[in-house]
């Protein structure tokens, strides 16, 4: 864990997660997560010895199935790094995970999508059960593409106020259960958006630990500058208990997360600061999820460091391009982007905002794109399309 001396600090209550304690004025801890397929042990041991090497305190795994889940046992055996495991729609399958880990990732937009004819907290209550009889803590996932829908268009407009709706709810179900072993993590894609959530979250409940990142940060350096903005403003407050870094890189770059969060760490205890108090977003702006085992083809990886090459020539206009990993994050979280591209195992699905301009192989996409972000740029302008 990182020693900077970041004060003061919000009081927050201690999580113990394994052999390391997040937050009650512990170190930040730096954590990531893996982007190998959970299934093949050998190649995702590799990874978690390699992020545990460079510095990572946590690791987190996603679990997409149940062969994912029953290869935790043999990750777990052969690893001794805090481990955490990232649940998706399957919420029963946290009974058969939480044996092998140190912290369960829930999102509870997925909870109230999952299931919907069974109440929110009954679902709850399952993975506060497993949780609560091996030991593991629990980390409440709000992202900006996933919330309450209960607390959509309730608060005229300000999704930021949605996002912090929803997390002090979830908070005060799991009090309602008797569980307090939780940390919350608030995410956008927007710095601005990251930093108003937790300014809001932690005055709200101080005592909640916060588990800070800005989710699809995208390619290096852009990636580590927004990442930045937000540490600096949050951390330099005394927000935030424990960081990750989320960068599209390949498998064998992931480390370059612990890296950056740790650097940035560093810098800001140090009090050199590189960035002002608002992330101003008037140019092109390219937003891609981290890689992990969810990617359903590697070259999703090679094709946002080809979107970013192909479309430099509109870097002066503020446009948003979204290019997300795989069917999890891609439908609803290219949705506040001007174009939006998801990857699925053999094509990648082309948006323009909600509307879906079409599926298009790997190699023909970036074509459709530049013709779509030249309408777009064109359109802005008040020219003639075509």
């Amino acid at each position: 864990m990182s020693d900077a001396p970041l004060h003061p600090r919000n009081p927050t209550r201690d999580v113990r997660v394994g052999r390391i304690h997040v937050g009650g004025g512990h170190p930040v801890a730096v954590q990531s997560m893996t982007a190998t397929k959970t299934q093949d042990v050998d190649a995702t041991v590799g990874q978690v010895r390699q992020l545990e090497e460079a510095g990572a305190d946590i690791v987190r795994i996603a679990v997409d199935s149940d062969r994912d889940a029953r290869a935790l046992a043999a990750i777990r055996a052969r690893t001794s790094v805090s481990l955490s495991v990232d649940l998706q729609e399957n919420y029963r399958i946290a009974s058969v995970v939480a044996p092998h880990v140190d912290k369960i990732r829930y999102n509870f937009g997925h909870l109230h999508h999952h299931e919907t004819r069974r109440p929110v907290i009954e679902k709850l209550a399952v993975i506060v059960e497993a949780a609560e009889k091996h030991g593991c803590a629990l980390r409440v996932g709000v992202n900006c593409g996933s919330v309450d829908p209960a607390k959509k268009g309730k608060f005229g407009g300000d999704d930021v106020a949605e996002m912090v709706a929803s997390a002090r709810e979830h908070c005060e179900m799991l009090e309602s259960l008797g569980f307090t072993r939780f940390i919350v993590s608030l995410k956008d894609s927007d710095p601005n958006k990251v930093i108003d959530a937790n300014r809001r979250f932690a005055a709200a409940r101080p005592d909640v630990p916060l588990h800070l990142g800005v989710t699809e940060a995208g390619l290096p350096p852009d990636g580590i500058i927004k990442t930045r903005v937000a540490f600096e403003q949050l951390l330099s407050r005394g927000i935030g208990d424990t960081i990750r870094v989320s960068l599209t890189v390949p498998n064998d770059r992931k480390k370059e997360e612990i890296v950056a969060g740790r650097r940035i760490l560093d810098d800001i205890a140090a009090g050199r600061f590189r960035s002002v108090p608002v992330f101003e977003s008037k140019s092109l702006n390219i937003i891609s999820c981290p890689s992990c085992s969810r990617v359903e083809n590697e070259a999703f990886v090679e094709l946002a460091e080809r979107v970013r090459d192909v479309t430099v020539y509109a870097k002066e206009h503020a446009i948003t391009i979204a290019v997300m990993g795989c069917r999890v994050n891609g439908p609803g979280e290219t949705d506040d982007a001007d174009l939006g591209l998801w990857c699925g195992p053999r094509t990648v699905n082309l948006k323009r905002g909600e509307e879906t301009v079409g599926a298009f192989p790997y190699d023909e996409v970036l074509v459709v794109l530049r013709r779509e972000l030249d309408a777009l740029i064109a359109a802005r302008a008040g020219q003639p399309v075509g």
